[in-house]
């Protein structure tokens, strides 16, 4: 285990001097938010790819292939078709409008206080997603140093606050980068090839597994149909992926970079799902599914190579957590607490302090909830729910419609938002009924209220129409 150690050693040491190094970069707001808003195309599509690919799609998705087979692939697959869609409709648009938020946008466009509900909900299910991040540090740590999980989340949760405190986005780029390197090497070029000869190619797993493991849809209709309706319109929506989106140095970087990401997200389901697949050829009889990541790392690898594929499911954890953590001090400073505030920070030094004193108190909460919970799944599932019930149809509707006014998209957010708290309730966590239900009423009441109320003033949608023409310089929005 010496030779892992050294690996995972180096790997943490070169996050943290990654982290020292965007430390210089991050010099405005813009710098330490959007990375100035400065990526190219590789840069864009590395660390949009790093910031979706988290433990779930990792080891949660090698854990889907031990129980489903092919067809556990869906999980990852649904995140792959949410990226591809994004960024095929919108991620030009969202270029252009040179805004920081989801909320920032929802006001650009319907011209009034919008920001607020909605940044509730980002806040919440933003500040959820670090939390089951940073909980996935607990895997890891646990299989390479036999440490209690607590151990595992202050010790991998410590490493991301710390450079994402210290660079905010540029530090938090400048890693995803390494890391998406390292998850590249790790899972698709040593893990992958070296799970399926073990199990006899895929003529020997034929041999030892159901012929469903080998049908992509296996894992029922059902189960898919929810995958995409909350995973895939999620990553549509949500503050984390729309961030990186305000990245891109131009809109071409972005639908190139982004289609490019998307692609490679539907590679990286379909490798973890054959990695499952092959663990239960191996060991049909492992006590939890869950384990089958950690099984097939710690018999099949010799040490070294072992250390490189946990580093590899460490980046996975790390970039997510990152991506997220950012993501809630964003909307906690540009839409919650600026208008408490009410007035502008003095100057770029005192906004970036601003932000880097937010994130590093929101890390410690994230860590902090991450060694009491019990049931984070259900906890991300509320957050999944209410971010895709309460906001996809106002936010769609911002870009598509424009007969939409702000009284629709209010509406439609809190009767969306309603529904479907009521409807987890009542149906439980596991039932579809909140989201299909949720987006239903959502939907006829902003269309609903958006018709019987006055349109949008003339020159709130003479600005948006400007923005989105990409005549802007600098961001003007002020939430």
């Amino acid at each position: 285990m010496f030779a892992d150690y050294v690996v995972i050693a180096l790997y943490i040491a070169g996050m943290v001097g990654i982290g020292w190094w965007g430390l210089r970069l991050a010099k405005t707001k813009s710098d330490y938010l959007v990375a100035g808003r400065r990526l190219g195309w590789f840069m864009y599509s590395g660390t949009m790819s790093a910031v979706v690919l988290g433990g779930a799609s990792t080891v949660g998705g090698v854990k889907l292939g031990y129980t489903w087979g092919l067809s556990g692939a869906w999980l990852v697959v649904s995140i792959g078709l949410g990226i591809l869609v994004l960024h095929a409709l919108f991620a030009r648009r969202l270029v252009k409008l040179r805004v920081y938020t989801v909320g920032e946008m929802l006001h650009l466009r319907y011209g009034g206080s919008t920001s607020a509900i909605s940044g509730v909900v980002m806040w919440a299910y933003t500040l959820m997603l670090t939390v089951t991040s940073t909980l996935a540090f607990a895997t890891v740590f646990k299989v390479l140093l036999n440490v209690p999980e607590w151990v595992g989340i202050a010790i991998g949760g410590s490493i991301v606050v710390l450079y994402s405190v210290l660079g905010g986005m540029w530090s938090i780029t400048l890693t995803d980068i390494a890391q998406f390197v390292i998850k590249t090497v790790g899972i698709l070029l040593i893990l992958l090839p070296v799970a399926v000869s073990s199990a006899g190619g895929f003529g020997g797993m034929r041999e030892r597994l159901d012929a469903s493991f080998f049908d992509f849809t296996s894992i029922g209709t059902e189960l898919i149909i929810t995958y995409v309706l909350t995973y895939g319109f999620g990553l549509l929506i949500g503050q984390d992926i729309w961030q990186r989106v305000f990245t891109a140095r131009t809109p071409r970087v972005a639908t190139a970079g982004g289609i490019g990401s998307g692609v490679y997200c539907l590679v990286y389901g379909v490798a973890g799902a054959l990695i499952g697949a092959a663990a239960k050829a191996l060991y049909p009889q492992l006590a939890s599914a869950q384990d089958a990541f950690a099984t097939i790392v710690e018999d099949l690898l010799p040490a070294g190579v072992r250390g490189l594929v946990l580093a590899a499911a460490l980046s996975a954890m790390m970039s997510t957590a990152s991506g997220a953590l950012i993501a809630c001090s964003t909307v906690s400073t540009t839409d919650l607490l600026a208008r408490l505030r009410g007035r502008p920070a003095s100057g770029e030094d005192a906004e970036v302090n601003r932000n880097r004193v937010t994130t590093l108190v929101l890390g410690v909460v994230a860590v902090g909830i991450a060694m009491v919970v019990s049931d984070v799944v259900n906890a991300l599932t509320i957050a999944y729910n209410i971010l895709v019930g309460g906001l996809l149809v106002a936010i769609l509707g911002a870009l598509f419609f424009r007969r939409g006014t702000r009284q629709g998209a209010l509406a439609s957010m809190v009767v969306g938002t309603g529904v479907v708290i009521v409807l987890m309730i009542t149906e439980g966590m596991e039932s579809v009924a909140p989201i299909y239900l949720g987006l239903a009423a959502s939907l006829v009441v902003y269309l609903v209220v958006s018709l019987l109320t006055p349109p949008t003033p003339a020159a709130v949608m003479a600005e948006w129409t400007r923005r989105l023409a990409g005549r802007e310089t600098e961001e003007t929005v002020t939430a």
